[in-house]
């Protein structure tokens, strides 16, 4: 007799993913066994109960593999129909990907990505501070060494102009932020009803999502809705990841995660793989929060505009990827959004959670995965023009 195993691998992305190298980060590997059996064909037949091999990714990139192994042999595919998972939502779906909620003002990504050009202004200033005296025994005319009196001391004028635009983001950042819980405040005072999503048959991953949608209530400053769904990988949970890679939570973390963060919501639901702020400031009495996070390898299907009484159709994303998985390591999530555009306060979303069938054996070819960054303000969910 012979054990059959099941294997699990992922390589996770940090909290900003195009700044690292994927082969620098560890691979978790996870092996469980699943039984013992005579011959091949047994472990096949259970196999028929289990959940299909597949791999996203490659060993020397982003990666995430469940496969089963029988006497050194990987075995292939053997589902010959739709495959629906019995596990419950993670508690990071619960909590951070189910109700309502709102896009971050699109004024804090411009200034994220204006501070970055402000400090290669102040570098570049200063660089051109301490050649100054080599220009000027060359006989190079050089500019803005004069210096202004604020005070007592002396300043640079280079020195005036640079500054300001250092810090003016920072200062309108901050209002921003205040602008965001005013907003937030009036929106938990609307109280909205969540819309009634009717599914108009299974969901399997490589088929098109039926739906009807409804809404008990049409405020008068919504102007359309638009229905899209996408899949991605949600992060592992924290312990299982650690235990894997067989480091103590009383340790230096491995490359790639950070430290125990305290968590305003509720403990456990910080992956240790976050490495700033992702998302404005947010009221603290409501658990989840009021942004969406992004999932850090994630796609999406087609976009529909939603017409009263009208079934929606939505292609999936392409290339298929797997249905749903929930496993403590593995994690792949579908979700269904609603993007309701309004005249004032931006888009809202109503996120609803799938359960997604794996479809019967197709090739996958997924083996460069779709990145994206971890902060909701980037997660822009389209609308229709």
């Amino acid at each position: 007799m012979s054990d059959l195993i099941e294997e699990q691998r992922i390589r996770y992305p940090p909290f900003e993913p195009n700044r690292w190298r994927p082969e620098a980060l560890p691979i978790a590997e996870h092996q469980f066994k699943i039984g013992s059996f005579e011959n091949k064909d047994l472990a096949i037949e259970e196999l028929n109960s289990r959940c299909p091999p597949f791999k996203l990714g490659e060993d020397d990139s982003w990666m995430i593999e469940r496969r089963y192994r029988y006497d050194d042999e990987i075995l292939s595919a053997v589902q010959h129909d739709h495959w629906l998972e019995s596990n419950k939502f993670p508690r990071i779906v619960k909590r951070q990907r189910r109700g309502w909620y709102l896009i971050p003002n699109p004024i804090h990504n411009i200034l994220r990505k204006f501070i970055n050009g402000v400090v290669i202004v102040l570098l570049l200033s200063l660089a051109y501070l301490a050649i100054s005296p080599i220009l000027m025994l060359l006989g190079i005319p050089v500019y803005g060494l004069d210096s202004v009196r604020w005070g007592l001391l002396d300043y640079p004028i280079l020195a005036t102009l640079v500054i300001p635009l250092l810090f003016a983001p920072l200062f309108i950042r901050v209002l921003a932020n205040l602008i965001e819980l005013r907003r937030q405040n009036t929106f938990l005072q609307r109280n909205l009803e969540m819309p009634d999503i009717q599914f108009l048959k299974d969901s399997v991953s490589n088929e098109h999502l039926s739906l009807e949608l409804k809404f008990p209530e049409w405020d008068a400053g919504w102007i359309h809705a638009d229905v899209t769904w996408r899949v991605g990988i949600l992060p592992p949970a924290r312990e299982s990841l650690l235990k894997t890679l067989g480091r103590s939570t009383q340790r230096q973390p491995p490359p790639g995660l950070s430290t125990e963060l305290p968590h305003h919501w509720e403990a456990g639901l910080d992956d240790g793989t976050a490495g700033g702020e992702d998302a404005p400031m947010e009221l603290q009495q409501v658990k989840g929060g009021l942004y969406l996070r992004p999932m850090r390898i994630m796609a999406q299907g087609s976009v529909q505009r939603w017409n009263e009484g009208e079934t929606i159709e939505l292609s999936p994303p392409e290339p298929f990827w797997p249905g749903t998985v929930s496993s403590p390591l593995l994690r792949i999530h579908w979700e269904c959004i609603v993007r309701i555009e309004r005249e004032k306060g931006g888009a809202l979303l109503w996120v609803q959670p799938l359960k997604v069938a794996h479809h019967s054996p197709t090739e996958l070819d997924l083996r460069t995965l779709p990145l994206h960054d971890g902060r909701s303000e980037s997660d822009v969910i389209p609308s229709t023009h």
